[in-house]
């Protein structure tokens, strides 16, 4: 069915269009999967479509496979055009370039490589995708970066926002399978909200979109999800493959410590340290971060904190140099090692997928302050599924509540389960990595499908 020019089925004809969501931290993990790909299936070649923008940014990098090249198509900003604060102005001028601009993108690689396109691996956000790879007549492949759980909330739209309208912040959504715990108050905004944008439109078509894929991965591990979620999910779907997300050998950990993060955090005993990072999107407002830091000064922890540098101007005046005993803070950490770092003892998260995949790995509890988007779901499946963490009290930082948080955590008897559980959740992601494991068997059929299709 899927054969539109007439070639042998070897894997030296597969060229496969990988399409990037040019934004934040969805490039990397689709990367990631990609260079495990083309280590994979060495025959085949990996063309990677992003922005400038995008590619500047994962390329190069060394040890890129030769069987992986990056193309760059428009970011849709128009000349001279000048971007709002919104983050969603610059996605929704990517995705408002359609199935026309990756139609581009498809000719060049074509052209360049002399190889048809023979399948499409697109991030899921990148819809129009879709339509591309079924004027070619080639399999579509869809990879879920966000929180894996949040996949459900795109398949019952309607009641959860009919749910949100008619009941307060508190009330668990129980008809979501696997997800009853789940509640008004974490459900993105934009999915309830009023606001229209071709990026809220691309959301809510996903139910009807997701279900045309060959295969839709998760960036994630099965063991970890509800089995009554994962059971939903692939009723719906015609098939759900679990990738693991651990990093490539072939994606190098940065060496650069240029800070001394790694050295400082050897001096500390073990599971003793609060590690604080909000992530490269957003900064808490300047109250919440003045919480924070009274909160880390009062409690008497030692802690690391990554704070971009335009905001450390609003630390109280003289915290950095009260704390420095005790304390340190820097614009950047190479987090992959932090989290892994002995020393950790627990981690203050805005709840970014990527995050919470690098804490939960290294058994690291976590206390939550989710944004937007699907950090509110990750906040809920950690305090309430893994029980590994919690939702800071009130949802936003004041200095009584992360105080307690960290006494909680860090040193009380109550604390004990919550990291007993960050443990086990550890154990479970070590079991699903071997290669006995289903992660290894679905990742063999992902290759399978990109190499015979």
């Amino acid at each position: 069915m899927f054969h539109r020019f007439h070639s042998s089925n070897s894997m030296e004809n597969k060229h496969i269009a990988v399409i990037a969501f040019p934004f934040g931290s969805h490039l990397m993990p689709l990367l990631n999967l990609v260079l495990k790909l083309a280590h994979a299936a060495p025959h085949c070649i990996f063309s990677f479509i992003g922005t400038h923008t995008s590619n500047a940014i994962l390329f190069p990098k060394p040890n890129i496979p030769n069987n992986i090249k990056p193309y760059s198509i428009s970011d849709g900003i128009p000349e001279g055009h000048v971007l709002s604060n919104d983050p969603t102005q610059k996605i929704d001028l990517f995705l408002k370039t359609g199935p026309q601009n990756l139609h581009k993108g498809i000719q060049l690689v074509e052209a360049e490589t002399k190889k048809k396109v023979t399948c499409i691996i697109s991030d899921a956000f990148v819809t129009s995708s879709l339509l591309v790879a079924q004027t070619l007549n080639v399999p579509w492949i869809a990879l879920w970066l966000p929180t894996s759980c949040s996949l459900s909330l795109y398949f019952y739209t309607d009641l959860i926002r009919h749910h949100c309208a008619n009941h307060a912040a508190k009330t668990t959504l129980d008809f979501l399978p696997g997800l009853s715990m789940m509640r008004v108050e974490d459900i993105p905004q934009d999915l309830n909200g009023e606001k229209e944008s071709i990026f809220l439109r691309t959301l809510l078509s996903l139910g009807q979109v997701l279900p045309q894929a060959k295969a839709v991965v998760m960036n994630f591990f099965e063991e970890l999800d509800p089995p009554l979620f994962v059971q939903d999910m692939r009723s719906k779907l015609q098939s759900l493959l679990y990738v693991v997300p651990l990093p490539s050998p072939l994606l190098p950990l940065s060496d650069k410590d240029s800070s001394g993060c790694l050295s400082w955090l050897d001096t500390n005993r073990a599971r003793s340290v609060a590690y604080v990072c909000f992530g490269t999107v957003v900064a808490p407002p300047p109250h919440e971060l003045v919480a924070v830091a009274e909160a880390l000064e009062e409690s008497g922890f030692p802690f690391l904190w990554s704070l971009k540098e335009g905001l450390m101007g609003g630390l109280p005046n003289g915290f950095v140099e009260r704390t420095k005993m005790r304390g340190k803070v820097v614009a950047w950490t190479p987090q992959t090692q932090v989290l892994a770092h002995d020393s950790i003892g627990v981690f203050l998260t805005h709840c970014g997928s990527n995050s919470v995949i690098e804490s939960v790995s290294n058994g690291v509890p976590m206390i939550c302050r989710p944004f937007f988007g699907d950090q509110e779901i990750a906040g809920r499946v950690i305090e309430d599924i893994w029980e590994s963490g919690m939702i800071i009290e009130g949802r936003v930082f004041t200095k009584n509540a992360l105080l307690k948080s960290l006494n909680l955590i860090l040193v009380q008897e109550e604390g004990k389960k919550i990291r007993e559980n960050a443990l086990k959740a550890k154990k479970t992601v070590e079991d699903a990595v071997r290669p006995e494991g289903q992660a290894a068997k679905d990742f063999k059929t992902l290759v399978e499908i990109i190499s015979t299709s």
